[in-house]
């Protein structure tokens, strides 16, 4: 766990792969007024095994942590935004080489404020995110130009009756991630802004088909890579 004063400036909790062959780490960005231990449980339930790098947001908002600075319910500072998507960026790139994680092998997983910066970093730093799970996720911005993310793996799952985050939010980033060359799975339930068994039991199968699976191909491409050079 870092201390504020250390380069990165971000107070986090890591936590090393359970099984050594691991190449994914989740990068955990909680909701407003969560905190780094609060998605441990969810993400141990979503991939076992798998490194944990979890940052606590560094904005206040009446004493709750958050990633960025909003205006009011719904209404983001978008150069705040934009500042602490490529503070949040360097931290992921920094960590990465300080605990030795697999490059290029990091997806986000995050929830409502956390699961919006982790949609702001694929749309402005695309390339430090190999894809995401966004929970309860919201348009955190449009970028004057758009990224290419090549079929990067996204999941957003939302709610019918989430009163914070409505139907129609939910389709306009799901076609913005498309646009920018995303591989989106939209998970719909019956439920509000609160997570649910199912939601979690939809992603975990997810993330083993999209990323533990995509990550054994590259696994095995790697090998036969080095193999060649070998010979």
């Amino acid at each position: 766990m870092s201390a504020p004063g250390e380069p990165s400036g971000f107070i986090h909790r890591f936590i090393a792969a359970k099984e050594p062959e691991s190449h994914l780490t989740l990068l955990l960005l909680h909701g407003t007024g969560g905190d780094e231990s609060d998605l441990l449980g969810l993400a141990q339930q979503l991939a076992p095994g798998a490194a944990l790098l979890s940052p606590r947001g560094k904005v206040l908002e009446n004493g709750m942590p958050r990633f960025f600075r909003r205006l009011a319910e719904g209404v983001f500072d978008l150069a705040d935004l934009r500042a602490r998507t490529h503070e949040l960026a360097d931290f992921v790139e920094t960590a990465v080489q300080r605990y030795r994680l697999a490059s290029g092998r990091v997806f986000a997983v995050g929830f409502s404020n956390g699961a919006n910066i982790a949609a702001s970093m694929l749309l402005l730093r695309p390339q430090v995110l190999a894809g995401a799970v966004l929970f309860r996720a919201m348009v955190p911005l449009v970028p004057e130009t758009m990224p290419h993310l090549g079929g990067r793996p996204v999941f957003l799952a939302a709610g019918r009756q989430d009163p914070i985050v409505s139907p129609d939010e939910t389709e306009r980033l799901r076609r913005l991630l498309v646009q920018a060359g995303a591989d989106v799975t939209l998970h719909w339930e019956t439920a509000g802004h609160a997570l649910t068994p199912l939601d979690l039991e939809v992603a975990r199968a997810w993330l083993q088909e999209r990323a533990v699976a995509r990550l054994d191909r590259w696994q095995g491409r790697g090998t036969e890579e080095r193999s060649v050079r070998k010979g």
